[in-house]
């Protein structure tokens, strides 16, 4: 079976058939839409609605920045399970020096920890 001459000549044609298969269908709606569809403006078709419903007051409320704290401390143990879970599999097999690296990167987390609960941030108010 003879190689072919460009191997990214299979990308490019790959690519243009993804592109094209998503554009096709969107341009014809999109046609179909401004040459077919009856065009019926009216105040309960402009208005906004989520979910069926019609909103109720305004969608710019504050947040308090309480909330974002919670959400960057769940992340940083979230994330902090990702990197534990392979330290606990390969316990058994690991170097001093690897093992002194994870007790370090254990003591920064519990030093953030320990940051936040003297900030209050872990108070739900």
């Amino acid at each position: 079976m003879p190689t072919p001459q460009n191997s990214y000549l299979v990308l490019v044609v790959l690519m243009v058939a993804a592109v094209g298969f998503a554009a096709v269908p969107l341009t014809l709606a999109w046609l179909w839409a401004k040459f077919f569809s009856p065009k019926k403006p009216g105040h309960d078709k402009n208005a906004t609605y989520e979910c069926g419903l019609e909103s109720k007051g305004d969608a710019w409320i504050q947040f308090r920045a309480e909330y974002y704290l919670y959400g960057i401390i769940f992340l940083v143990f979230d994330v902090e399970t990702i990197f534990l879970l392979p330290f606990a599999v390969s316990f058994g097999g690991l170097s001093a020096g690897a093992f002194i690296a994870m007790m370090v990167f254990l003591l920064l987390l519990v030093e953030g920890l320990v940051w936040a609960w003297q900030k209050g941030v872990l108070t739900w108010k």
